[in-house]
Formats: structure tokens, C-alpha cells, sequence
């Protein structure tokens, strides 16, 4: 529990640092023009015409690795909930994707970034953009309250990555998306990698493989799983984040060349779940006959039936 808080302590300080930056006038985010200025994860994440849909001071604060909101396929009337918002830029993409009548949330923990994340709301002129305060292991939200959950460059962050999971699942509404942008590993990380909690902040050390990932997910209660690599890091790009983490850069660079990727990840709630009184949350069987009618029990206790459906012991 000691790592854990220490690890939420260095996130809080680490972001609360750069929305104070940003407000300075510093760099610290991504850009259509000109690249980030802290590492190469964050650059040029967003197209010209996306960077024109938000606040410059939102477009300065993102910190995150991909564009969950090019990829979500955000509907007309949905609720999305972005976890980790930082100064709000996807929130506020999401917000005019889904139009008046959907409805944007971002979660942050960070008091500098929620604080930055109202004024560039204020900026946006947005009236369906709500900011909570909170961690993303804990959803301020109820059950079944949103349609889509984005989040970029965020779960790596945690240091229980099973329970944000879980709860991502139990704020979907059944049949809801799972849409986020993360950084995954791809092989063996030096431990001096792993062992660096700076880098755990960048969301580097953090990294899950793509396997470990999946199975997460399968285990919090997701089917319809995908994991997408959009870039891979070489061992330039490793230079460049490595070196003002106070490494020594010739020594690991080449030792995680090709290691880290950014991907989109993809998953569902299940359509059909089980009702509250049957005492089960997050397991349902599939549909028992062809006319659709469904029936739930645990995962563990459905079995096949002639026709390869799923019925309820």
C-alpha cells in the first residue's frame, strides 16, 4: 500500500507541475505545428483541424501518447467519460463529437489540472463538459452511467491497473465501449526501466505487455478485446525521454529500441447482464435459445448445448 500512495503522490506532484508550466506560458503537450517539448510519446497527436477545436492552453497541457477521440467513434447522445482528463482536451473533442444532447466527464486527481481543466471548459463555451475529482480506481460515477470510457496514457499510471479495470466496467452501460489510448511493452524492459518511478510517471515503466493487457481485461469482465499499435518507439525516441529521466542513455537505449508502443485498445461490456437480484454483477451467459431469451449464471457454470449456444445450469 506504502509503494502505491507513494506512486499516486509523484503522478499528483509530476501533473500538478506541468499544469502550473503550461499556465506559465511553459510547453509541455502535444501540437499540430510544433512538437512537444517534453518527450516524443506526446507529439503530434492531433491534427490541425482537432487543435483548432480546442483551447491552446488544453492543446499545451495534454500529456497523453494517442487521440482516443479519432478512434472511439463517438455517437450523437452518448456520455463518454475520459479517465485522467489533465487540462481536458479530449474531454473537450468528446463533448462536441456527442453534441448538447451527449454529455463529457473527465476525472483527474490532480487539483492544478482540474482547476486548468474548468478554465479551458470556460474558454470552450461547452455547457456539456462536467470535471470530477477523483481516482480512476475509484469512479465517482454510478453503475451503468456512461456509454464510452476513453483515457490516454492513463491506467499505465496506476499501480492497481486490475481495479481501474473492474471499474471501468461497472460505470459502462451494457454494451458499452472501452476506447484508450496506452503505452504496451513488447518483450524484456530492463529492470533499471521498471525499477524508475520518474519513468513509471511518463507512463513508461508502467507499460503492460499487450498479453498482459488483454488478459486484464478478459478478467475484469470485457469480451470483444483488441489491441491496435499505432507507433513504436525506437531507440532515438528512447534517447530523447531517457536522458532527461537521468539515465544513462547509451547504456539502456539500445535496450529498449523497438520495446514500447503506443496502442489503441479496444473492448465491450457485455450486452446482456446479469439483473441485481439474481446476486451475480459481471457474468451473464449468452442467449439460451434462438428466439434471444437470455438467462445468467456465473461465467464458470455455462455450458454448450447442442446448437453451440450457451445455456444456464
Amino acid at each position: 500500500m506504502s509503494a502505491t500512495h507513494d506512486l499516486k503522490e509523484l503522478v499528483r506532484g509530476r501533473y500538478g507541475e506541468a499544469a502550473s508550466r503550461v499556465r506559465a506560458g511553459g510547453c509541455c503537450g502535444s501540437g499540430a505545428a510544433s512538437p512537444s517539448c517534453c518527450d516524443p510519446i506526446t507529439s503530434n497527436l492531433y491534427d490541425a483541424a482537432q487543435a483548432g477545436e480546442v483551447p491552446d492552453v488544453a492543446l499545451q497541457a495534454s500529456l497523453g501518447c494517442g487521440n482516443p477521440t479519432a478512434l472511439a467513434e463517438l455517437e450523437t447522445g452518448e456520455t463518454v467519460l475520459d479517465l485522467g482528463s489533465g487540462g481536458g482536451i479530449d474531454v473537450i473533442l468528446s463533448a462536441r463529437r456527442v453534441g448538447p444532447s451527449g454529455m463529457a466527464y473527465g476525472l483527474d486527481m490532480t487539483d492544478e489540472m482540474l482547476s486548468l481543466a474548468e478554465e479551458n471548459k470556460r474558454r470552450s463555451g461547452l455547457a456539456n463538459v462536467t470535471f470530477l475529482k477523483g481516482e480512476i480506481e475509484s469512479i465517482p460515477l454510478p453503475d451503468n452511467a456512461v456509454d464510452v470510457i476513453i483515457s490516454n496514457c492513463v491506467i499505465n499510471l496506476s499501480g492497481d491497473k486490475d481495479k481501474v479495470l473492474k471499474e471501468a466496467l461497472r460505470v459502462l452501460k451494457p454494451g458499452g465501449r472501452f476506447a484508450v489510448s496506452d503505452v504496451v511493452v513488447r518483450g524484456e524492459v530492463p529492470p533499471a526501466v521498471r525499477r524508475s518511478m520518474e519513468l513509471w510517471v511518463g507512463c513508461i515503466a508502467g507499460a503492460l505487455s499487450e498479453e498482459d493487457y488483454r488478459a486484464k481485461l478478459a478478467a475484469a469482465g470485457f469480451e470483444g478485446i483488441d489491441v491496435e499499435i499505432t507507433r513504436v518507439y525506437g531507440a532515438d525516441d528512447a534517447r530523447a525521454f531517457l536522458a532527461s529521466e537521468g539515465m544513462d542513455v547509451d547504456a539502456v537505449a539500445k535496450d529498449v529500441d523497438g520495446k514500447f508502443a503506443s496502442a489503441f485498445i479496444r473492448a465491450a461490456k457485455p450486452a446482456s447482464c446479469c439483473p441485481p437480484e439474481a446476486g451475480i454483477r459481471s457474468a451473464c451467459c449468452a442467449p439460451a435459445s434462438a428466439d434471444g431469451t437470455s438467462c445468467c449464471a456465473p461465467a464458470a457454470m455455462a455450458t454448450a448445448n447442442p446448437a453451440g449456444k450457451a445455456t444456464c445450469c
